[in-house]
């Protein structure tokens, strides 16, 4: 059984940074895609980010392709999510997800970290 634990969601100023730590324990990742998705209340849950836990190149959703940065640590078993010129339409609880497949669908959830940007 795979457990995620996300951390460093906060609120921060338009413009900001931020970076999202997924922390991965518990069971056998090496060949699982990851990502991070995101959801606003009310909302349907949306794509982020994704990659390959044993590499190569990752997807973007187009709103955040270009600002946002996925990678992740193997020797620590950390995904990460660096998340640069934030917005306010930014804001939304983001997940991790381990064993990412069909666009949305994940085997494994993290209990998600919040994301605030104020105007």
């Amino acid at each position: 059984q795979v457990h995620l634990v996300e951390s460093g969601g906060g609120l921060v100023q338009a413009g900001a940074s931020l970076r999202l730590s997924c922390t991965v324990s518990g069971g056998t990742i090496s060949r699982s895609a990851m990502g991070w998705f995101r959801q606003v209340s009310g909302k349907d849950r949306q794509f982020v980010a994704a990659l390959n836990w044993i590499g190569g190149s990752p997807t973007y959703a187009p709103s955040v392709k270009g600002r946002f940065t996925i990678s992740r640590d193997t020797a620590k078993n950390t995904l990460y999510l660096q998340m640069n010129d934030l917005k306010p339409e930014d804001s939304a609880i983001y997940y991790c997800a381990a064993g990412v497949y069909g666009g949305t669908s994940a085997d494994y959830w993290g209990q998600g970290t919040q994301v605030t940007v104020t105007s």
